[in-house]
This record gives C-alpha cells, structure tokens and sequence, in this order.
C-alpha cells in the first residue's frame, strides 16, 4: 500500500468564518413544503401502507421534480428534515466545513456517485456536498438501514436519491444503477461504502469508469475489494482508503459501537444486559467497541479472534479469548465484528441456547449463514421489525436481527456527532482526489494524509472546550516537527 506525502499540499478551502454558505437552489426548497397543483395532477403519491414497491410508481415532490425514487416523498418530507437538522445541531465538525468552504466551491463541476448508509446524518454530507459545488446521485448501501423520511426530505430538495427501507436484492441493484446511468449526467467521482457502486460501475459500464477521477472507500469491505482490484491491475483510478484513517478506525469504529451496539440490542430485543453471557468474534476496533460497552452493562464476554495480537490486546483488557466452539452452547448473546465470511455457521446455529440473539455488526452480511437457515425444517416468524424468531424442529428459538445485516444501522441509530468525523474525512477526501493535480496520485488505493486527520479532529474540539497546547521553536527542533503538524508519523497507531 502506498503512502501519501503527510507534507504535501492539500486543496486550499479558502476558509473564512464570516461568510455563511450560499444556499444552492435545491436546498432552498425545503422551506417551501406546499405542493403545487400541476404536481398533483401528473403524479401518484405512495403511502408506507402501499404493498407496491415505490418503482412502479410514477412520484414526484412539490415542485414536480420526478428524477428520484423513495417511500413517500408528500407525507414524510418534512418529518426528515426535522431529522436532518436535529443531526446538523451534533455534526459541528461538517457543518463548519461547509460554512468555511462553501464561497470556494471546491467540488465545482464534480459528479458524484454515493453509495452509503442513508439517515439523517448522511443528509448532513449530501447537502454539504452539494453546497461545495458538487452534484450528486444517491443510493443505498443497504436495504434496511435506509430512514424513509430522510430519503423522502432529500427528494423533496431535489437531489436525485434511489432508496427506501427494506428493498429487495433486485431493487437494490436497480437503485443503484439509476444512479450511475442517468441521461445527461456522468460521474466522475465515487463516495462508496461496500463498494458495490465502484464494482456495478466497472463491471457494466466501463466506459463510465473510465471517466473517475476518485474514488473514496469508507469501509473494511470496499476497502478490500479496492486493493483487490489494485493487486490485479484492475484499479484504473486512485482511491484514498477512509475506514483505515485514524479519525474513522479511533472514533466511528470504536467510539460509535461501544454505543450503538447497545441501543440497537436493546431497542429490538428488550434485552437486560446484566449477567449475560455474550461473545463478540473480533476484536478489531468494532469488536472492541462492542466488547468494552457490553461490559460495561455487567455482560460476561468472550472474545474470538484470529491475530495474535489482536488476541494478546483482549486478554491484557480482561476477556477471556475462545474459541466460539467452546462457549457457543452457553452463550446468550452473539455478535460478529469481523468483516469475515461464515464466521457463525448452522453447525454453531444448531447448538445455541434456546433464545440465543445472533447479530451482525460488521459491515459485510456474509459473517452469519443465513442461507442455511432458509431449510424445510426451520420455521421463520417475524416478531417486529428486523427481528426474526427462527424455531428448530425441538422447539429450540434463535433470535435473529437485521437477517444478518449491520444491526446498528438496522435496528437503531447511531451518535450523530462520530458520523460527523467521519462525514469530514470523507468530503476532505472527495476534495483532495478531486482537485489533484493529474498524476500525483496513481491508479493506487491510498491513506488519508495525516495532515488532514489531525484537521478533521480539530474541528470537533471546540464542541468539548478544548484547548491545544503549541509547541514553542524550540520544542518544535528537538521533535524534529512543523509546529502546526503533522505531529505523528504515518505508521503511528495511536
């Protein structure tokens, strides 16, 4: 994996606190909720009750833009803008950003696929995006984390959005693919989580692919399928690799799940927390995250892990490290954070507990069998939404949540103010790739610079108060550093 200069120069954003954002033309439509009457005329209007998958409906939003496809876009829009701007209130980190960069416009002119989770803190970036100069289409990355007022506010404003809660495979590659061949509209940037719109797109439309100038990958399994397709030669664009910069592995990956994982247990199960027996298989920084909060609720928890080091740092944090075949008979609680395939298999399904809860909190589905449950003999019920009771032919329940998705983004939400890290990182990101000179990066997948991890961190401290301390000349010799950073080595771990 090649490193990218900590030293080099990033695109200049101009900041400037006094001026306010200039508030492009589709977000001005969201003080404007009234529908007009020629709209109404020429469009149907879906209802949530509707069995009818919202794209065999003809839709359109007040204004009569129709190049979108949501839930309900007339009952839900203003509902999700209340959303998204209780979220723009714990995302300071973001929102300065788009103040400070918004007269520059450095997205200008950049077409922008998104694929990634859409809530109201992904709201919180699209606008963002598309007030530094970008336009954007957007879809899902997974069919049940979507947050149907929220898609329906972003519809209402105008931007192109594909994407309701609970889709089929088949509607997901359909969304998908309305986003990255539209008529009289090519990408030229991707922002992705998964990779699926950087693989639909080399895959069926090269020629489109051709035409990137950047991608910007912000999980573990896009990020595996981008160095990939780097080791194959079949990276033809450079990529920057956010879910291993520091600001996304040491605050969305931990500090965000230590939370989360809780909030969603208990908001689909009831569960209490105390004296359960729990294991957690990883311990990379999700799997930390979920092991330290379910401890810190009173859970007995074991950890898997496949890397020794992994394995030495959970034992020196007091888990007893197993293997899941040892403990899956008593545990009452499973969670995958491994980013892995298979890692909980029907043989270990047949053996829980009655009532075990088996959820997923790695961004890949493949971490729990799910098709080998889907067998004469078991019996599926669905108890409340995403939670499944699946019966065994002795009586024997498993609780299953999400069918195996990312339970947090499924079953709950997730702290607005980590997303907002992240969120910075990524739009750093799209600039960066975006406004490079031609050849300074290859067709290679790269590490956010230091430079603008240390920047991303800096704009979420005057939430807490807090105040750096500056290296005087003299310190800044004997460090050997410039005095406004970087202020630690790319191979610093933190």
């Amino acid at each position: 994996m090649q490193k990218i200069n900590s030293e080099a120069p990033v695109c200049d954003l101009g900041f400037n606190e006094k001026h306010e954002a200039i508030q492009p033309e589709a977000l001005k439509i969201a003080s404007k909720s009234r529908r007009r009457s020629s709209a109404a005329s020429t469009c149907s209007f879906s209802s949530d009750e509707d069995d009818i998958s919202p794209r065999e409906k003809r839709q359109c939003n007040s204004r009569g833009y129709t190049d979108f496809c949501v839930k309900n876009v007339t009952n839900h829009h203003a509902f999700g803008r209340r959303e998204i701007e209780i979220a723009e209130q714990e995302m300071p980190g973001i929102m300065t950003l788009r103040r400070r960069a918004a007269d520059d416009k450095p997205l200008k002119n950049a077409n922008i696929v998104g694929c990634t989770h859409i809530n109201a803190q992904t709201a919180v970036l699209i606008e963002t995006l598309i007030k530094l100069g970008a336009s954007v289409r957007w879809a899902a990355c997974n069919i049940y984390s979507t947050q149907n007022a929220v898609a329906a506010a972003l519809a209402e404003v105008n931007v192109p959005i594909f994407a309701w809660r609970g889709e089929t495979e088949e509607e997901f590659w359909w969304c998908l693919d309305n986003c990255v061949n539209a008529d009289g509209w090519q990408p030229n940037m991707i922002l992705d989580d998964g990779g699926d719109a950087t693989h639909l797109m080399w895959k069926k439309y090269p020629e489109l692919f051709k035409g990137i100038k950047g991608i910007v990958e912000e999980s573990i399994t896009g990020v595996h399928r981008l160095y990939h397709m780097s080791k194959t030669g079949k990276l033809s664009v450079p990529a920057i690799n956010v879910n291993d910069s520091v600001t996304k592995m040491k605050f969305d990956n931990f500090y965000s799940i230590r939370e989360s994982i809780l909030d969603s247990l208990k908001r689909a199960t009831d569960v209490l927390f105390g004296g359960k027996q729990v294991v957690v298989c990883g311990y990379g920084d999700v799997g930390k995250g979920c092991a330290k909060g379910l401890r810190a609720q009173g859970c007995i928890v074991y950890v898997t892990e496949i890397d020794p080091i992994c394995a030495l740092q959970a034992s020196m944090d007091g888990f007893r490290v197993v293997k899941l075949n040892e403990v899956i008979r008593n545990v009452d609680i499973v969670v995958t954070a491994t980013g892995n395939k298979h890692v909980v298999t029907r043989e270990h399904m047949d053996r829980l507990k009655h009532g075990c809860i088996v959820c997923n909190m790695g961004h890949s589905n493949s971490e729990i069998d799910i098709n080998s449950l889907h067998t004469p003999e078991l019996t599926w019920e669905r108890v409340r939404s995403q939670v499944d009771h699946i019966f065994w032919p002795d009586g024997k329940m498993m609780v299953l949540l999400a069918e195996g998705r990312l339970v947090n983004l499924s079953c709950s939400t997730i702290p607005s103010f980590v997303v907002s890290v992240t969120a910075s990182a990524q739009a750093l990101a799209l600039i960066e790739l975006y406004n490079a000179v031609p050849g300074r990066y290859k067709s290679d997948v790269y590490l956010l610079p230091k430079k603008m991890d240390e920047y991303v961190s800096s704009l979420h401290l005057p939430t807490f108060d807090a105040h750096l301390t500056e290296l005087t000349d003299e310190q800044a010799k004997y460090l050997g550093l410039n005095k406004a950073g970087p202020f630690k080595p790319n191979y610093y771990r933190y």
